[in-house]
């Protein structure tokens, strides 16, 4: 058993603090955000994410996990301290640190004995030499530490099974007994370990995201060549995917990725790769290609009703994907904005992510029933793929509808059905 702080208590470090104790470890999660430590220590995560309440309500009762807003309580009894704060895009694209310093400077002037400490967060290349200068400048004489890059791999929504159940555990060290003490952590989960310097773990993340984005955006362009040449991009995926260089994961045609990881992922790594004397032709395509999905789709609802300006549109979808109440770099969000600056009256519903959307666009309808959202509408946008919008009633929606016109994002439901129902519709490549 290993006693660990988890600093940060957002999608990463809440779920990480939990997994831990359920584990067997004592963990204390520290935030600055008072409130959110008042949700965590009554066992209430202040995000949206299937299974967590009650891992983190499990620990807490098993007096295994506990939270405070003080690195006091926690740092100076722990082996091994988490850094899980956020590291946001600045309008450059590199990556935001200050709240990675703030953090390494007070485990350094708090930490006792010896501490590994773990870089959790996605940072870049580099940053465990940052933590490491930061540290050894401010800690105790008698203090000593080790810093380990330990990437995560999540995905929100399936987060609490992934951390339990991870493809493989990356460190990054310049010092090897302190990656395997880190890698002890892990033991119970049986997944493939790879050591290696700091600075290539910081790669390894980076590279993933960017590759699996790459693919989003290679299938969103190949949507859009079939459109124009009458093939179905749904068909031409799944024939791609049986090939086993190829395999079916990312190639779903859409309106392009979103969340917290990839576009701010592949902004970073286009950034450090221009500061390095490179020129990421492919990285700027990615991301050109990701944001076009955008404004292609909301040119096709142009195209198939007309001018939109004091036309009412329902959304059935928010969060960038489902199964999670997140919204930062939503498609959909982006979307919702592009139908108000064009005269639209969007109405909304999301299953989880409407209090986030109405706090970043108060200037939209919500309403808290899908059904309610196309009552009268003259198109129905369908931009989040949760199973809430599988299992529709569409027949009853093509009757509340003003005019029944589908424009699914996600080629969520079958063309020939919907259009069965008296629709017209259009996907995304089909």
């Amino acid at each position: 058993m290993a006693a660990i702080t988890i600093i940060g208590t957002n999608y990463v470090g809440a779920v990480y603090a939990a997994a831990f104790a359920d584990l067997g470890n004592q963990v204390y999660g520290v935030d600055i955000d008072p409130r959110k430590i008042e949700l965590l220590s009554q066992g209430i995560s202040p995000i949206y994410e299937p299974g967590l309440d009650e891992l983190i309500s499990r620990n807490l009762k098993a007096g295994r996990l506990r939270f405070t807003t003080c690195y006091d309580e926690a740092v100076p009894q722990s082996d091994f301290v988490f850094i899980c704060v956020g590291t946001p895009a600045s309008f450059n694209g590199e990556a935001d640190m200050r709240a990675v310093r703030a953090a390494a400077e007070t485990i350094g002037r708090t930490m006792r004995g010896h501490t590994i400490i773990v870089n959790k967060s996605t940072m870049p290349i580099g940053s465990g030499d940052l933590v490491t200068s930061i540290v050894q400048e401010v800690k105790a004489p008698d203090a000593t530490f080790a810093v380990v890059s330990n990437p995560e791999f999540l995905r929100e929504g399936s987060a609490v099974h992934d951390v339990f159940h991870p493809s493989r555990i990356v460190l990054g060290a310049e010092d090897r007994e302190a990656a395997e003490r880190v890698a002890e952590l892990y033991s119970a989960l049986n997944a493939p370990i790879l050591i290696t310097d700091r600075r290539t773990a910081e790669m390894i993340k980076y590279a993933s995201n960017a590759i699996l984005a790459t693919r989003i955006s290679f299938i969103n362009e190949i949507a859009q060549i079939c459109e124009r040449l009458s093939a179905d991009v749904k068909v031409v995926a799944q024939g791609m995917g049986l090939d086993p260089r190829i395999g079916p994961l990312f190639l779903d045609a859409g309106i392009g990725f979103g969340g917290s990881c990839f576009p701010k992922d592949v902004k970073a790594l286009s950034y450090m790769a221009a500061e390095a004397g490179c020129h990421p032709q492919l990285l700027h395509a990615v991301l050109e290609i990701n944001q076009d999905q955008r404004r292609h789709f909301v040119h096709k609802l142009h195209t198939m009703i007309g001018d939109l300006h004091g036309r009412p549109v329902a959304l059935w979808g928010l969060a960038f994907k489902q199964d999670t109440d997140d919204i930062r770099e939503s498609p959909a969000i982006d979307i919702l904005r592009m139908l108000i600056q064009r005269g639209a009256r969007p109405r909304c519903y999301d299953p989880a992510a409407m209090e986030n959307a109405r706090r970043e666009v108060p200037e939209a309808e919500y309403v808290d029933d899908p059904y309610e959202a196309v009552v009268g509408a003259d198109a129905l946008l369908l931009l989040t793929p949760w199973n809430e919008f599988k299992q529709a009633d569409l027949a009853r929606v093509a009757e509340l509808m003003r005019q029944p016109v589908l424009l699914d994002g996600r080629n969520l439901y079958d063309p020939a059905d919907v259009r069965r129902l008296g629709f017209r519709y259009a996907g995304v490549g089909r």
